[in-house]
């Protein structure tokens, strides 16, 4: 597949309104995850990312790429430990092609050990629908583990360290622009403004006071969550349960062109990951 990479302040300009093809699901464009996943692969290995294919019962590996921490931080540093996921839906193609960017750009704050996974429902891509094969929505598995695929991912994820900072990479078929769900029970300084006010500059984001049903604002959801009363849980809740205690799912807006979904996420994480590298300071 042709890489492709936008000039964000050109795009800024030109993508301020919906493309109005969306109705009742996703209608945008898809993409080849095959190809897609040989570029990150390609990427992974000419960096010296350590790939894992993670086996997945009657499907196709689950791939996921470790690097530790570059040059030794400064003595008053500390290393950072992070893991990022995408295509847990089938019709959310910006994820992986964001994770795509992100291996090829090798942007990487030099203080982090990065753990990914580039592509969590292939065979959901394959098919151009939300769901695995089966039917599953696979976030909404992550309690029951019925799906081959969470089955497989949970149990990598069992075998790795905790994390400091876990961001997914999602869109939204209804959104009206970006926003960020926030899961922050310790209260720790919070990255989710600094990702908001970088990705304003290259997507637009929504300022609705209610997304999903849940309070907002300024693009930014901040649920009062407790894992243990949802009967399904997404990756965010197993990963806030066993991994983390500082999550972040990124929406990007599916209704705009597939270039500023990309860069949206792109911006988001790179936001996040220069933030956490710094201290946790999100300035």
């Amino acid at each position: 597949m042709r890489m492709t990479k936008t000039n964000p302040v050109a795009l800024s300009t030109e993508v301020r309104r919906r493309l109005g093809r969306n109705l009742n699901g996703y209608r945008g464009d898809t993409i080849d995850i095959a190809a897609v996943l040989n570029d990150c692969l390609e990427a992974a290995r000419r960096r010296g990312w350590t790939v894992e294919e993670v086996p997945v019962t009657g499907k196709l590996p689950l791939l996921a790429f470790w690097r530790g921490a570059g040059d030794p931080p400064r003595q008053r540093d500390r290393t950072w430990r992070v893991y990022l996921s995408s295509g847990i839906h089938g019709d959310e193609p910006a994820g992986p092609l964001a994770m795509r960017r992100l291996l090829h750009d090798n942007r990487w704050p030099p203080n982090l050990e990065i753990r990914i996974c580039p592509c969590l429902n292939r065979a959901g891509f394959i098919q151009n629908r939300r769901e695995n094969p089966e039917g599953c929505d696979l976030n909404r598995d992550y309690l029951s583990l019925t799906a081959a695929e969470t089955k497989a991912h949970t149990h990598w994820l069992q075998q790795q360290p905790a994390f400091d900072l876990c961001l997914c990479l999602h869109e939204d078929w209804e959104s009206a622009g970006f926003y960020v769900y926030e899961l922050n029970p310790d209260n720790q300084p919070s990255l989710a403004e600094k990702i908001v006010a970088c990705v304003a500059g290259v997507c637009p984001i929504d300022t609705s006071e209610s997304i999903e049903d849940r309070p907002a604002h300024n693009g930014i959801i901040r649920p009062s969550v407790d894992p243990r009363s949802r009967p399904q849980w997404p990756e965010a809740f197993y990963l806030l349960t066993y991994k983390t205690r500082l999550s972040y799912t990124l929406e990007a807006p599916s209704d705009y062109a597939l270039d500023c979904r990309v860069d949206a996420l792109v911006v988001g994480a790179q936001a996040a990951l220069e933030s956490l590298a710094r201290g946790g300071d999100p300035e």
